[in-house]
């Protein structure tokens, strides 16, 4: 037995489109982060970019689970004193809701060149509406528990 490493033509990469409207956010999340990475392909390989495109719509119906919307704050620092910014979540979710499942994802891809690579193929939109329909997207649905 021989183990294959595939070659960068090797790899065919498909569309897929999940309806994010009731669906939890981290357990979406790293079902979406598994695919663009490439998890769900018989020939995975850590340090190549294996992975599919991947389409949400309907970001700003995903559900948040628990007291998180009252209680989950994002923090950015500047690096400079008093450059430390908090955003809660439902603020977010008022005017950019598709930058909470693309923070949610981008935590859960490798933190290197390769990351942003797999980081690029992920598109989110806060409509039902996308621009995508020429690449034939499959719809997909996730299982979560």
């Amino acid at each position: 037995m021989k183990t294959v490493t595939p070659s960068p033509g090797d790899i065919t990469r498909a569309w897929y489109v999940v309806d994010a409207e009731g669906l939890p956010l981290g357990r979406m999340s790293s079902q979406i982060a598994a695919i663009l990475r490439g998890k769900n392909k018989p020939y995975y390989v850590p340090n190549i970019d294996t992975g599919d495109y991947v389409v949400v719509i309907n970001a700003e119906k995903v559900k948040i689970t628990g007291t998180k919307m009252l209680s989950k704050v994002y923090e950015e620092y500047s690096g400079y004193p008093g450059g430390l910014k908090e955003t809660p979540i439902a603020t977010i979710m008022a005017k950019h809701p598709e930058r909470i499942i693309q923070h949610a994802i981008k935590g859960m891809l490798p933190k290197n060149t390769l990351g942003k690579q797999m980081y690029q193929k992920l598109k989110v939109y806060a409509g039902s509406e996308h621009p995508h329909e020429a690449q034939k997207p499959e719809i997909l649905t996730l299982k979560y528990s």
